[in-house]
């Protein structure tokens, strides 16, 4: 064995390197690997094909990187998740990112067309409501099948934002035609677009549900990839269309009243320049 290796002194005596060194023979590297110039070991895990990434990342992050952390670390030790883990974290930042740009986006182009910066913040509460109708949806599905929130089901989320507006752009366009045009009481404007688009909004919202219903109730391959989107988005639509028309109406009441009288002011304003 190694220990038997002749080892020659600087006096010239040979001896057996076991007489110069304890020799224990143990499993180690075949080659020390570098990453920017830093020493790294590389642990490849391959999740079941049964197990979302999302979930795997979860269960790596909570039940071995954290308890590592908290026993402490070598100094200089660190730990990094690469590969697809790390597109998917890319991944999830641009999601992130496209939705804030979706609200912005939205708020700007109805503040152009209605001509005011207050209702389309009437109009953007419904994205709360159908984002809260989206986690129903996609809670109810769990009770049936495993869905994660997945970067599908997360994309749902984004669709809504362009879709629920629809309902409350609805009510408040068809109210302001009945007061800047009709010129109407606020209140009795308010009340007659409601009655006269609840009919519009229930039949656009029905057939956008039933619409989506196959993605999330008939299986197929491939179908648990859009399942989670279809639940996020029949859920939406189907709470916001009943909340829209409960809350809508009275924040157009409440806020009409400030919103049109700065209107005829600016517009007298500019008549007397």
């Amino acid at each position: 064995g190694i220990g038997n290796l002749p080892i020659v002194t600087p006096d010239g005596q040979i001896l057996p390197a076991s007489s110069l060194a304890n020799i224990e023979v143990t499993a180690g590297p075949t080659e020390i690997r570098h990453l920017e110039r830093i020493r790294t070991v590389t642990l490849e895990i391959r999740p079941s094909p049964n197990l979302a990434l999302e979930v795997a990342m979860e269960a790596i992050n909570e039940k071995v990187i954290a308890p590592l952390e908290a026993q402490g670390l070598p100094a200089g030790t660190k730990f990094s998740l690469s590969g697809t883990s790390d597109e998917l974290t890319r991944t999830w930042d641009a999601m992130l990112l496209d939705l804030i740009l979706a609200v912005i986006i939205v708020y700007l182009v109805m503040a152009v067309l209605f001509e005011s910066f207050l209702y389309p913040f009437i109009i953007l509460l419904s994205v709360p409501l159908a984002t809260a109708g989206g986690v129903i949806g996609l809670a109810g599905l769990n009770l049936l099948t495993f869905q994660p929130l997945d970067m599908l089901t997360l994309l749902g989320f984004v669709i809504l934002i362009g879709i629920v507006v629809n309902n409350a752009i609805l009510l408040v366009h068809q109210s302001l035609y009945h007061i800047r045009v009709e010129h109407m009481e606020i209140s009795q404007a308010i009340m007659e677009a409601t009655q006269n688009r609840i009919r519009p909004i229930f039949m656009s919202t029905l057939t956008s549900v039933f619409g989506m219903l196959p993605l999330v109730l008939f299986g197929g391959a491939g179908s648990e990839l859009y399942r989670g989107l279809g639940s996020v988005v029949v859920g939406g639509l189907s709470m916001s269309a009943i909340l829209t028309l409960l809350i809508i109406p009275p924040m157009l009441s409440v806020f009409a009243h400030a919103a049109e009288g700065a209107r005829h002011l600016t517009e007298h304003d500019k008549t007397k320049a």
